[in-house]
């Protein structure tokens, strides 16, 4: 068995609100939310491939934070995956430029009472409940 994949999520928090992706494709995926991120590629950290990642997707440049959660299993390899695989969601702060969809349909922040109302991509929603005390956490003083 080959060593497990790590797939990168990126939860960048900024006024009370989370940033979330929808995503483009595969077809079969498109429409649902995600956080932004993906693979990390031979010899890259995860923190490395979310920098890469946020660069590619969104056009931005952030600084990974701390691990947000545990690790979440994607199911057993299939569909050209030939070996393991979790998401890892960390955090990320955002140092230069304003989120753009480069790579998704959409690009939208979502406050904490708003997460659940999006149809996320079945291994981002445990983060869910992880990152609601976080957004609250962050909110804006009024």
């Amino acid at each position: 068995m080959r060593e497990t994949l790590i797939v990168v999520g990126t939860a960048i928090i900024r006024d009370g609100h989370v940033l979330a992706a929808q995503r483009a494709e595969p077809e079969r995926l498109r429409g649902l939310w995600e956080f932004p991120g993906g693979k990390t590629e031979p010899g890259e950290t995860p923190a490395q491939a979310l920098v890469r990642e946020c660069q590619e997707e969104l056009g931005v440049t952030v600084r990974a934070g701390e691990q947000i959660g545990a690790d979440v299993p994607f199911p057993a390899p299939s569909d050209g995956h030939t070996r393991p695989a979790v998401l890892r969601l960390l955090g990320a702060e955002l140092l230069t430029g304003e989120p753009r969809a480069l790579e998704h349909r959409e690009v939208r922040w979502v406050p904490a009472e708003g997460l659940r109302d999006l149809d996320w991509m079945p291994a981002d929603i445990p983060f869910l409940a992880e990152l609601t005390p976080l957004l609250q956490t962050h909110e804006s003083p009024s």
